[in-house]
């Protein structure tokens, strides 16, 4: 379920010598307590909203938003859980490391493969 990113390449081209988070922040268009988020998961798959309130130190509402936008750029799956009283709840689990770096590398590959185009076809008229 992965939606086209806001990419903020321009923010990427202007740090000399950026890091992990602030190329993810970058490349996939979210926020770095986004990427904060992902991280913790990346520790902990299959938490809910209320398990990461205390190793984010978050309120459960910043964390359904990063959630959701984690989910929705397609770096964090979610699943339903039946609670044993009635309703559900969701369990995050982050995409895995490798995975995402993939994603980042074909995201600057295209975006790259991109920019090459505009050069190649500039003629000065």
């Amino acid at each position: 379920m992965s939606t086209d990113p806001d990419h903020r390449f321009d923010e990427l081209m202007e740090t000399s010598d950026p890091g992990f988070a602030t190329v993810m922040s970058c490349v996939f268009g979210i926020e770095p307590h986004e990427t904060r988020t992902y991280l913790a998961l990346l520790d902990r798959p299959g938490s809910t909203i209320d398990e990461l309130e205390a190793p984010l130190d978050r309120d459960r509402s910043t964390i359904n938003r990063s959630l959701t936008t984690l989910y929705e750029r397609g770096i964090v799956s979610r699943n339903r859980r039946l609670l044993d009283g009635g309703g559900y709840v969701y369990q995050y689990t982050a995409v895995s490391l490798p995975e995402v770096k993939r994603m980042l590398h074909e995201a600057l590959d295209a975006w790259t493969a991109t920019v090459h185009g505009v050069i190649d076809d500039f003629d000065e008229t």
